[in-house]
This record gives C-alpha cells, structure tokens and sequence, in this order.
C-alpha cells in the first residue's frame, strides 16, 4: 500500500473520540487545561490565562500547515479534554510524527493517553500505510518519555541543543519511534492493558 498523508477524520475508541480540532472547542479546552501550569509546562506555548488566550493556541494550532491537530473528546461528557496531533506527515518516506498532546490533569494516567495512541497508531500504520511513527519530547520531561516508552516505543537518541525555550534556554530533545512491524505486538498489549482499566 502506498502511504498517504494524514486528513482530516474522526477516530473513535470507547472513552474518547478524536476529531479535528477547531475554535469551537476553545471553551472547553480552556476549562480543562487553561491556566494549569503543570499541564503546559513543557508546550512552548504561553500558558492561556483566558478564553481569548485559548482561542489563540487553537489558532496556533491549526496554523501549522505540516500539522493535523485534533481535539480529544471524552465520551462521557461531549467535551474537548485535550490536544494531539499529527506532524510532518511524509508519505514517500512513510512516516509522520504524533506531538502536541496535552490532556486535562484529571486524565493523567487513567487510560485517555493510551486510547488516543491506539486509534492514531491505528490509523497511521493500518489506514495510512506509514512504516515508521515518532515522537520526539524535552529531555527534562520525564513524564512523557516514562508514557511514550509505555507505548513501546524505542529510544532512538538524543538532540543536543535542539530548540530554544520561551524562557531562552535550551532543549535537548529525546526522539522515540515505532516501526509497522513493531506495531501489531504493541497493539494487543496496549489494548489489554486498556481493557483491564
């Protein structure tokens, strides 16, 4: 199968769905994440102190023309809880990169990571035809390297100096990757694990 780049779609698992982020999910975004410094500590984005802040990182979001960025919804309530996104999809290499997360606190470590990265990796490797998913995170984020090693990720290495910080400093980057064929053993044991709560 020849690769394809990412388009806009809804995915849909059992707690969540993920749909295309709009400014329409700016209120809700905003009551779930917005002023949370520990949840934006390490987007290098302004932490949003106000619903007009919000609709600016939505617009952020949407403005990045090698970006396909969904809204997470959870079932339960019809609202947006969070952000993920994919990234500088390449269809002739066959590969893109899964960024941009963020979730509401409340939803750290209770099965809405996991779920989101099941139906992107789903759709990236089994509807998208990509050989190879990343993930890249900064080196000082240990709770994101600790949920994207849990995926079954593969530690690639390591950029020093990569990007600067909103503070000036400077991030080293940690890179991660899975490969198809890496992805059906993933799957089950992510898919038991969701279903064992």
């Amino acid at each position: 199968m020849t690769a394809k780049t990412p388009a806009p779609v809804v995915l849909t698992g059992t707690r969540i769905r993920l749909e295309p982020l709009d400014r329409s999910h700016a209120a809700d975004l905003f009551a779930a994440v917005g002023g949370d410094e520990e949840v934006w500590r390490w987007i290098p984005i302004p932490l949003p102190r106000t619903e007009q802040d919000m609709l600016d990182v939505v617009d952020h979001y949407l403005d990045g023309s090698d970006s396909q960025p969904f809204a997470v919804i959870e079932l339960a309530t019809g609202r947006a809880v969070g952000i993920t996104c994919f990234l500088d999809a390449n269809a002739r290499d066959e590969l893109v990169e899964i960024g941009g997360t963020l979730y509401a606190r409340s939803l750290w470590r209770t099965g809405v990571n996991t779920e989101a990265k099941i139906l992107l990796l789903t759709h990236a490797f089994e509807e998208l035809g990509m050989g190879r998913v990343m993930w890249k995170t900064d080196h000082r984020n240990e709770r994101s390297q600790a949920a994207i090693r849990r995926l079954g990720a593969q530690y690639e290495g390591t950029f020093r100096r990569a990007r600067r910080r909103p503070d000036g400093s400077w991030r080293d980057s940690v890179y991660f990757s899975m490969l198809a064929d890496e992805w059906p053993t993933a799957k089950q044991r992510l898919s038991e694990r969701l279903a064992a709560g």
